[in-house]
């Protein structure tokens, strides 16, 4: 079945439920999962109501879209995403974007836990995605392409809206919350990276890695839409003081930023 076709199908099923016209969409990744919490009126859809999306097979993610209104702006909430670790296609990853972008959105805003590689940062820290690397060895758009959708070879020169991450860095002055600026690398997973693979991305220029995101973003690019991204930092990987990851750890230190990343990005919301 074309992708065109699926995303009909999609917004056909959410439409019996809901009738809104987002603006911005934002994904719930780590980082902003509570932000679902804030959202007035929601109106929410579970995946397993819609056709062709997949099933989220992460503890920590839910899986729901949320109507509803926050900052004064109307807002979709993809709460939970979808990993090429746990089996999925890149195709299958996005196909919540291209929904997105068909029920009216405009904006996306991305987060997710990172491991830093820069050795000025540190466990906690929120970084703003200045530009990504895609190490996942596969891409999205891979396959026939949909003139409707998108270009066939999109522009990336700017994946990340420069004027939003202006607008986000005073928004971070006036709120008092410290923010880094850097480059996120995705990698497939699920295993945690190597000593010599944290040397190597670290030299190709990333501040931190993670292992999601960039399909998320290529699409929205090529479905034209401006795109704000966020990583907290859940740990330093640090080659030469490489210490065993603690999932529970990383978890924690997450969910201990969450409140910061959901202030800020609620008032960068209320000047979009």
């Amino acid at each position: 079945m074309e992708l065109k076709t699926q995303i009909e199908q999609a917004v056909a099923a959410i439409r019996k439920i809901s009738n809104a016209k987002p603006e911005v969409g934002v994904v719930l990744g780590t980082g902003l999962g509570t932000l679902a919490d804030r959202i007035e009126n929601p109106v929410r859809v579970p995946y397993g109501d819609i056709p062709h999306f997949p099933t989220s097979t992460v503890d920590s993610h839910a899986g729901e879209l949320v109507f509803g209104s926050l900052a004064g702006k109307s807002v979709l909430a993809l709460s939970g995403r979808f990993h090429y670790y746990e089996g999925y296609s890149l195709q299958q990853v996005t196909f919540p974007i291209r929904v997105a972008k068909a029920l009216g959105i405009h904006t996306l805003i991305v987060s997710n836990a990172a491991g830093g590689m820069n050795p000025l940062f540190e466990a906690g820290d929120i970084m703003l995605i200045t530009d990504h690397i895609n190490f996942m060895g596969d891409n999205p758009l891979i396959g026939p392409n949909d003139d409707t959708l998108g270009p066939r070879f999109p522009d990336m020169s700017e994946p990340y809206c420069q004027a939003l991450q202006q607008l986000t860095e005073q928004t971070a002055l006036e709120l008092q919350i410290p923010l880094r600026r850097g480059v996120y690398v995705a990698c497939p997973g699920p295993c945690l990276e190597t000593r010599a693979e944290y040397r190597m991305m670290r030299a190709f220029g990333a501040d931190v890695v993670g292992m999601s995101t960039v399909p998320e973003v290529i699409v929205a690019v090529h479905s034209g839409l401006k795109v704000l991204g966020f990583s907290i930092v859940t740990d330093k990987c640090l080659p030469d003081a490489l210490e065993p990851a603690n999932i529970e750890k990383i978890i924690e230190v997450a969910n201990a930023s969450e409140p910061k990343l959901g202030a800020l990005v609620s008032q960068c919301l209320a000047k979009i």
